[in-house]
């Protein structure tokens, strides 16, 4: 049964920001520093998790921590690279967290991306000032799909789970928030719809353009 949502929680990448096209490219290039051609697909083994556990999906074999590290930080060099060239908001993203915040419905971002790039993106589409509760993948013991992001974020609002409704993009991300116990919507950014609402998601969004709160 669905329940009233009280408070939104965001995913960041593919959700208030349009990064999808540097992550594919700092993936890209991290193959190719290895001497690796990417597969048709390849990216879509990396979408919600951290750079360190993505490693592995990527590379198709267990990768060490210390190595899974290093590959992660030139992985994240190049999108520091790729993103100074700009960063876009997804469309009515800013609007509608205005809105939220405008009025007074609890907000918290929970991402798989590190808090240095949280902290700069975020300013970067101006809505960093609009989030007091943001859990980053230094604030968890394990990535997506695991519920844990999501579980911080309710705490860190004071909120059941119950009481959150999640906006996000992957797949791996809507199995975590669905596990978590709250509702989720989709946006179709990097998975298809179909998709979407085959890992649990109750509808699936373009983007936030006319978006109407309570959902």
């Amino acid at each position: 049964m669905k329940t009233d949502a009280t408070a939104v929680i965001f995913d960041m990448d593919g959700v208030l920001l349009d990064s999808g096209a540097h992550h594919r490219d700092a993936w890209r290039q991290l193959l190719a520093d290895l001497g690796l051609e990417p597969a048709p697909d390849f990216w879509r083994r990396t979408i919600g998790r951290p750079a360190e556990e993505a490693v592995a999906h990527l590379l198709e074999r267990p990768v060490p921590p210390a190595e899974a590290a290093a590959l992660a930080r030139r992985k994240r060099e190049h999108y520091a690279r790729l993103a100074a060239r700009g960063m876009l908001p997804v469309a009515g993203a800013p609007a509608f967290v205005g809105m939220l915040a405008a009025e007074g419905v609890p907000r918290a971002v929970a991402t798989s991306a590190s808090r240095h790039d949280v902290e700069t993106l975020l300013v970067a589409i101006g809505v960093r000032r609009h989030f007091e509760v943001v859990v980053t993948a230094e604030d968890v013991r394990r990535g997506k799909p695991d519920p844990e992001v999501y579980l911080r974020a309710a705490a860190g609002l004071g909120l059941p789970p119950k009481n959150c409704l999640v906006f996000e993009d992957s797949v791996v991300g809507v199995h975590a928030a669905h596990d978590a116990g709250m509702r989720v919507i989709g946006l179709t950014t990097a998975h298809s719809a179909s998709e979407l609402l085959a890992a649990g998601a109750e509808r699936a969004i373009a983007d936030f353009q006319g978006f109407a709160w309570p959902a």
